[in-house]
């Protein structure tokens, strides 16, 4: 297996590199490890958040829209509140900024809403959920990294999974958009992963988050104007379905709730475990938000999976465990950061 030659790292879409990883302390580690965990917990709520604005009336591009505006506002005028100097990005910088905020944000985003609205969320979730397996792959055949056989297990039970899943019912499989929004969401947030892991080596997590966001609503700002939306539609009342049922908030307090908790605050929070722990740990732990987004869409939605369809989501978590278990990485001093754009 061909090694990177000492003194370097492989990077991404031809940035220059920053060096290792600094090791982490336990504390630092754990920190990283908390926010992640954090970040999981609100996104698992969002998902069902999200589902009941998407059947009230918002269509998944303009929802994804709102988010990615509200979010870019928010976390601007943190920056410039708190450090203004940290907005400051270089040339080669900006353009994989740019990668992360449309790709990594925008993209995903509307991705993991067309999931949500035609399949149940757990299930989208699984399905977006398979990105660290796309990590290891990327690491081992891209990065060249030393990524241990246990890989290609990981690959076999994450397409078995995802075979049982798929087993809705008696002869009935899902919908093929779903299926194919929810995989395009997992190649997405691998991109998220990988080039997010890489910026806050040379940034810190919330100036990227903001700058990014920028390119996220832009984006969806060229492709529908603002001026095109129907504004009205954000003050009707909106049912709540399950445990929630007799609570009619207007349909702006949910898109609220979408912005703050299930944007922001989740996002910086992964970025900063990023910074701390790496990808391939973030990701595991990230395994936590399709279990709970399922527990609360059961909760909330009365969405449930069959037993075979509850096995094939074991499979899958299990085979996405062997991937980010897979990857090999000598331990290095601690690095200084360079000037350099990308790591």
């Amino acid at each position: 297996m061909r090694e990177p030659r000492p003194g370097r790292r492989p990077h991404l879409g031809g940035a220059p590199s920053t060096g290792p990883r600094p090791v982490p302390t336990p504390r630092t580690a754990a920190l990283g490890a908390l926010a992640v965990l954090v970040a999981a917990l609100l996104f698992s709520v969002n998902g069902t958040v999200s589902k009941i604005a998407l059947q009230s009336g918002l269509s998944t591009m303009r929802l994804v829209e709102l988010r990615s505006l509200g979010s870019a506002v928010i976390l601007m005028a943190a920056v410039l509140v708190v450090a203004p100097g940290r907005l400051r990005v270089r040339g080669k910088e900006l353009a994989a900024i740019g990668i992360l905020g449309v790709v990594g944000m925008a993209l995903v985003q509307w991705l993991y809403f067309v999931a949500i609205s035609r399949l149940p969320v757990g299930v989208a979730l699984l399905l977006e959920f398979t990105a660290p397996l796309l990590v290891a792959l990327w690491a081992r055949f891209v990065l060249r990294e030393s990524v241990r056989a246990r890989v290609w297990w990981a690959l076999a039970a994450c397409l078995s999974g995802l075979a049982l899943v798929a087993r809705v019912g008696q002869g009935i499989t899902l919908d093929a958009v779903g299926v194919a929004a929810g995989l395009g969401a997992a190649v997405c947030l691998a991109t998220y992963f990988l080039l997010g892991d890489r910026l806050v080596r040379a940034r810190d997590p919330l100036s990227t988050q903001a700058v990014s966001m920028v390119f996220a609503a832009a984006f969806w700002i060229v492709l529908q104007p603002l001026w095109t939306f129907d504004t009205r539609v954000l003050t009707a009342e909106v049912a709540l379905p399950g445990i929630l049922a007799g609570q009619t908030p207007p349909l702006w307090a949910l898109v609220t709730w979408i912005v703050v908790l299930g944007t922001v605050v989740p996002y910086v929070l992964v970025l900063a475990g990023l910074a701390r722990i790496g990808p391939a740990r973030a990701g595991v732990i990230g395994m936590v938000e399709p279990v709970g987004a399922g527990a609360v869409a059961w909760v909330v939605l009365g969405e449930s999976m069959t037993a075979t369809q509850l096995a094939g989501g074991a499979v899958v978590l299990a085979g996405v465990l062997l991937a980010e278990t897979a990857r090999t990485r000598p331990v290095s001093p601690p690095a200084p950061v360079s000037d350099a754009v990308l790591p």
